[in-house]
């Protein structure tokens, strides 16, 4: 299959001597119709802004384009980034390429219209959650983004559309379910990547909620860290240094009761309490 008469990816890699590297999190996604399948999942692209972090040798960063984005690249491996200047000068003014980390980026600051972009990502595995929980907790609300489409290994896809009772569900599944509508869209096998990752990958979209419940998003952060920071024990416990039995009090919740059984709104009604 071929999308836009660039060479293939395995020639890319080659030429540019992009061998992953595990420190960096890196597994290449070869295969053009994923990265298709990726970029129909964010919706209708035309003309939209695409933020994507991690491009790497720019398999996804092609479908997006092919797409019709716009396409705002954030790359941390210096390596790639010849790579990423030739699909640049294949779609001239469409892919801005920034050299950088991630983690420090000002994404806010990235915008370029007054239509809100879309963040879709094959995210470098050791950096996908702090990146997605950052986003998550993003102030103001709204956010800057109109939606997230981005891959995780499967066990971290399955934290973040869990609900109460089940035992993926965590820090994690609350924060996502407060502010977003999040779904598994597809998943990915090992052998799509290069170097084949030892797990199964999954695509989450989530889409903002307008009005999640009223409540401080540090103060969520802090609840949920500490009450799954010691989920085998009961909340009186885990919640101690936040107020324990007298935070419970105020709430009506039962201090027995143990983090994995509470709701986003009792989480909510927790945090509203300190």
């Amino acid at each position: 299959m071929s999308i836009d008469n660039l060479p293939p990816l395995r020639d890319v890699i080659e030429r540019h001597g992009l061998n992953a590297k595990k420190s960096l999190g890196q597994n290449f996604l070869l295969d053009l119709n994923l990265t298709a399948k990726i970029a129909r999942t964010a919706g209708d692209l035309a003309d939209q802004q695409v933020i994507e972090v991690g491009p790497g040798p720019g398999g996804l960063t092609r479908a997006l384009l092919a797409q019709g984005a716009l396409v705002t690249a954030i790359e941390r491996d210096e390596r790639c980034l010849p790579a990423l200047e030739e699909i640049a000068s294949h779609y001239p003014g469409r892919l801005t390429v920034i050299s950088g980390d991630a983690l420090e980026q000002d994404f806010a600051a990235l915008v370029t219209s007054d239509r809100k972009p879309r963040i879709v990502a094959n995210l470098p595995y050791n950096v996908g959650t702090q990146l997605l929980l950052n986003w998550l907790l993003s102030e103001p609300w709204p956010p800057f983004y109109a939606s997230m489409t981005l891959m995780f290994q499967r066990e971290v896809a399955e934290r973040i559309v869990a609900k109460p009772g089940s035992e993926a569900y965590g820090r994690l599944g609350v924060l996502a379910g407060w502010r977003t509508e999040a779904k598994i869209a597809f998943d990915v096998p090992p052998q799509a990547f290069t170097p084949p990752p030892k797990v199964t990958s999954s695509v989450v979209h989530l889409m903002p909620r307008e009005a999640p419940l009223a409540c401080d998003a540090a103060k969520l952060g802090r609840v949920t860290q500490a009450a799954f920071g010691q989920r085998r024990k009961m909340l009186r416990q885990s919640i101690k240094s936040l107020g324990g039995e007298a935070l419970l009090g105020k709430t009506g919740i039962d201090p027995t009761r143990r983090a994995e059984t509470l709701s986003v709104e009792e989480f909510v009604t927790l945090a509203n309490a300190i």
